[in-house]
């Protein structure tokens, strides 16, 4: 700092006073210059040669590659002046490559054993009996959602203010560090999923770990390429992270609610208002507990219960208990399974899920129980096929099961307007195709 000093005001000196009264020729700004680089680079080069701790390795980088070289000539005449001498770098290349190898070995090093003292303290909170924090209404833990991206963030930024080829290199390892550290956390999360299941605040600290993915996300998305692969790598085992812990969360839900979905084939769908009215209430319930999950992360949750509860009321649907010969019969039961999807979108659309492709599963699928005419239904059912591509002529056949007054001839021409084959492209969210037909 002396010297950089001395240096920037001696030089200013002769830029503004002494070399007017010189004779051109003698060149006495370059003259002067160079002797106080000369002695400033001996000076740096043995500091450099000799053992360093961490952040004088950091201080002199900043020496060579900002300081000295940016803000030594903030001065405008000064800035003029050097241009003309071309000082050239402090040090030595191979020796400045030497440095930052020293720093990128020491800083990657310094923030991997910050992340997994941040893992063992996170490890040790979930054992004790206290509820996770809260941050806005969420459950989320400060250590893991916040200051490990911050170490992350913070340790980029410093080697980014060397020079930028030395904050992309850092960039580059800590990339790799990432997904190898989010790897351990995700071991350690199904570690404390299995074995600490009557834990008081279990719930709690599920619905934590998943709004923690959320910075990670955030972070990864805005800071990666899309082509690295490391991203992904980063991006699937918080996908992982976040379904884990969706299925256990939702998991009691549908337990309770399988036996309310039997009662539809038993009781033929005569008392199919009711029955939805009470999965209804027993699945607002079992949201009202999840609201402490982040806003991406309950829309989420949301949508998985609307897919599920959709999918269910399709498999009961498919299940050829009962059939239905008379038209009368049959336009009953679409109204009745047109009342329950209408009950439904207006229950999930008004807890927040954007579903809306599954909107009109059921619907179409009443509407073809009370259509009667063939060509109208084929109609239909190339609609249902259109929106619903992952539909095959299993599912059709067990479900035009119920109307009991096709002729055979009939349903072949309607099951012909289906392929058998699974190999065309599903949808981004399938849902017949998760149907298995018994």
């Amino acid at each position: 700092l002396h010297m950089g000093k001395t240096m920037r005001e001696d030089l200013t000196v002769v830029a503004r006073y002494i070399k007017e009264l010189y004779p051109p020729e003698f060149s006495v700004f370059s003259t002067y210059a160079r002797f106080y680089h000369n002695y400033f680079a001996s000076q740096a080069k043995e500091s450099a040669e000799s053992h360093l701790e961490d952040r004088d390795i950091y201080l002199l980088l900043s020496w060579v590659h900002k300081i000295y070289p940016k803000d030594m000539r903030k001065d405008l005449v000064l800035a003029e002046e050097l241009e003309k001498v071309k000082l050239g770098s402090l040090l030595p290349s191979d020796l400045i490559k030497k440095l930052e190898k020293k720093y990128l070995d020491s800083e990657e090093a310094t923030i991997k054993n910050s992340l997994n003292k941040c893992l063992d303290k996170e490890i040790q909170r979930w054992k004790e009996d206290k509820e996770p924090e809260k941050i806005n209404g969420h459950f989320q833990s400060e250590l893991l959602g916040i200051f490990v991206i911050q170490s992350i963030y913070s340790g980029q930024k410093r080697a980014k203010d060397i020079s930028a080829a030395v904050g992309e290199e850092l960039s580059y390892r800590l990339s790799k560090e990432l997904p190898a550290f989010l790897k351990s956390y995700k071991d350690a999360f199904e570690d404390f999923k299995e074995k600490s299941k009557k834990h008081g605040y279990y719930k709690a600290i599920l619905i934590a770990n998943i709004n923690n993915c959320w910075n990670f996300r955030d972070y990864t998305e805005a800071n990666m390429a899309e082509r690295d692969e490391n991203k992904a790598s980063i991006l699937s085992i918080l996908s992982d992270i976040e379904n884990s812990g969706f299925d256990v969360l939702l998991q009691p839900l549908f337990v309770k609610l399988k036996p309310l979905y039997k009662k539809f084939t038993e009781n033929k769908w005569d008392s199919s208002n009711e029955i939805m009215s009470e999965i209804i209430k027993t699945t607002s319930k079992h949201i009202s507990d999840l609201q402490t999950l982040k806003d991406p992360f309950y829309r989420a949750v949301v949508e998985k219960i609307h897919t599920r509860l959709v999918k269910d009321y399709i498999v009961r649907l498919l299940k050829r208990k009962f059939s239905l010969k008379t038209p009368a019969q049959q336009q009953n039961l679409a109204q009745n399974i047109s009342k329950n999807a209408a009950d439904l979108e207006a229950f999930c659309t008004s807890n927040g899920s954007q579903a809306t492709w599954l909107n009109s599963a059921l619907p179409k699928l009443a509407e073809i129980i009370r259509l009667q005419d063939l060509g109208a239904i084929k109609i239909e059912v190339a609609t249902l096929a259109t929106t619903y591509p992952d539909i095959r002529k299993r599912h059709l056949e067990a479900f035009l099961y119920i109307k009991a007054n096709l002729s055979r001839g009939e349903l072949k021409s309607i099951l012909g307007y289906l392929a058998d084959s699974t190999a065309s492209t599903p949808p981004g969210a399938p849902l017949f195709s998760s149907i298995n037909v018994s």
